[in-house]
């Protein structure tokens, strides 16, 4: 149903978090965690709503150079000195391809801050967005390097869009006030405001433009980044996707919106629930395609104008809106995706493919296409990065059944489901079977994984016999190899307890068995890869990024700290 102004109004299953409050709605004894390194760390220490597009229209036709240094004075060296390296920051902040997970708050029993980071940490989810800018939420984030994305709601839209004072105490306040110690990255305003406020549509640009004016004026535009969600229902006509166009009379608001975010270097924030797509459709979008289930060639859906094919629902409403910004001359602007997920549980008479089988299926191969960097049709090997929602299930949801089960876990902490995953990586859900191991991470600082050893085969009491020449686990002679040994027999032996493996931030937790040879590993059921919650919510090592792989980032910011601390050292000569 098309409101004022022929703008789509949310439906029934709108989130509550998306709709002002003020306004009328519309329908261990291990080693003791230091700081992070972490460059980010060094400069800066969900709403849902159904996101419908109109798919099924073509579901039914196609379906069956840093700058040189000079020797001057000491100012212009130590000045050209922090510009080299804010700008390998920034760079080395850029993380590619990655998952996240969007963090509600409506639940009659909502976890604590600190008890939220710690599932964030425990489960080495390393990307959040918040739907506000909790200063308690904030300050349990501090120090964790994880990627925080912060929400103007929409709720204080009007203030900030209406002044700029507004906007510059809001940053200060919610921003400014917590960094560098809270890796603060982004900046959501509003969310899905066009659709779920669309009176306070002339305002989102200027509430975009002030708070980005208070991001420059405390030197942090080029870390932390400005955006707005949208509802992929904004897109019309979005199938084929070749002939996808935004909703027109918004053009006035979405093309300095594009222009905005490309001047900035920016992105679209676009919330992407194929769920409500299928639902929709009544029946003509299959449920295998909204679910990334392999099709055969011949199923697949092919757009006629460009003859490229689409297997899953998620890459046609990517490219759906990279071909809707190309109608309106905006061809670089990358996409992430804000808000993607399947619920668990819904009524069995209305939402019989709310299941946790289904659940599982999406995020699942969600979570895997994303981090091998597959791209879309229209750009492969060009990553989306996807925030799941959501990390708790919300009971305090209104709607249907489903509204309240979205979570990857419950209130306590423990997994709806478990993912399958295999051999993905590190572990996602808080899965402590005998089928999980503590391995150090790939590219960790020696020096960090050495102190690690010594502590577990000492202080640890974790017998490293087998780690003596000669014996079954002293090949590969590698700090790395022997680390994974003794962390994880101390892992093990501590019965797998929640920070029983950090070892200082270098050890991670696996689901795949680290055994070789003869060289058996404590919980190995002599299987690898087997199928549980296994992959880390970060950086794909496939990613085509020049920082591919979070498991680096700790070297390249000691690379980074060494080139910093060389040309420092070059000061005293001048």
């Amino acid at each position: 149903m098309m409101g004022e102004d022929n703008v789509p109004q949310p439906q029934s299953s709108a989130c509550i978090r998306c709709l002002p409050i003020l306004i009328p709605r519309h329908p261990s004894p291990l080693l003791p965690p230091p700081h992070s390194l972490s460059l980010p760390l060094l400069l800066k220490s969900l709403s849902r709503s159904g996101s419908r597009t109109k798919m099924w229209s073509f579901w039914a036709a196609v379906a069956p150079p840093p700058h040189a240094f000079r020797r001057k004075r000491v100012k212009s060296m130590a000045l050209r000195l922090l510009f080299l390296f804010l700008s390998l920051s920034a760079i080395y902040a850029d993380e590619g391809a990655y998952i996240g997970v969007n963090v509600g708050t409506a639940l009659s029993n909502m976890p604590s801050p600190t008890m939220v980071a710690a599932l964030l940490k425990s489960q080495q989810i390393r990307n959040v967005r918040l739907y506000d800018a909790d200063p308690a939420m904030l300050a349990a984030l501090t120090n964790t390097g994880i990627r925080v994305t912060v929400s103007v709601p929409n709720e204080q839209l009007l203030a900030v869009g209406q002044s700029n004072a507004t906007a510059a105490n809001w940053v200060a306040r919610n921003v400014v006030a917590h960094v560098p110690a809270v890796n603060i990255t982004a900046i959501a305003v509003g969310s899905e405001v066009l659709t779920a406020l669309p009176n306070a549509a002339p305002l989102l640009v200027p509430a975009l433009r002030y708070i980005h004016s208070a991001l420059v004026a405390a030197n942090l535009d080029g870390v932390i980044k400005v955006s707005t969600p949208h509802s992929s229902s904004l897109i019309l006509d979005s199938f084929p996707p070749s002939q996808a166009f935004f909703n027109r009379t918004l053009e006035p608001v979405f093309v300095p919106m594009l222009k905005f975010l490309q001047s900035t270097g920016s992105y679209l924030m676009l919330n992407v629930y194929p769920y409500y797509d299928y639902l929709q459709s009544n029946g003509i979008i299959p449920l295998d395609y909204a679910l990334f289930r392999p099709l055969p060639p011949n199923k697949e859906a092919v757009d006629a104008n460009t003859l490229l094919h689409y297997t899953n629902v998620f890459d046609a409403v990517v490219d759906a809106a990279y071909f809707a910004m190309a109608y309106l001359n905006v061809t670089n602007l990358p996409v992430v995706v804000m808000e993607s997920g399947w619920p668990h549980k819904g009524d069995p008479t209305t939402e019989p493919d709310a299941t946790t089988d289904n659940a599982n299926t999406y995020n699942s191969n969600l979570i895997r296409h994303v981090i091998n960097s597959t791209g879309t049709p229209k750009h492969p090997g060009v990553s989306v990065p996807t925030y799941i929602y959501e990390l708790y299930d919300e009971d305090l949801r209104p709607g249907v059944t489903s509204e309240k089960f979205w979570g990857l876990f419950d209130a306590n902490g423990v997994p709806a489901y478990t993912l399958h995953l295999t051999g993905s990586g590190m572990l996602l859900a808080n899965d402590t079977s005998s089928q999980t191991f503590c391995v150090a991470k790939e590219g960790a600082d020696e020096k960090l994984l050495q102190a690690g050893i010594d502590w577990a085969c000492g202080p640890g009491k974790v017998d490293c016999s087998l780690l003596t020449q000669g014996k079954p686990c002293y090949d590969p002679d590698t700090v790395e190899a022997h680390a994974s040994y003794a962390f994880n027999e101390y892992y093990h032996g501590m019965g797998m307890a929640v920070g029983t493996c950090h070892f200082s931030g270098v050890a991670a937790i696996t689901t795949t068995d680290p055994s070789h040879d003869s060289c058996l590993f404590s919980g190995s059921g002599g299987r690898n890869g087997t199928v549980l919650n296994g992959t880390s919510l970060a950086t794909s090592p496939n990613s085509t990024s020049s920082t591919s792989s979070d498991a680096h980032s700790f070297y390249q910011s000691k690379v980074v700290l060494q080139i910093v601390e060389a040309l420092l050292s070059g000061l005293v000569f001048l």
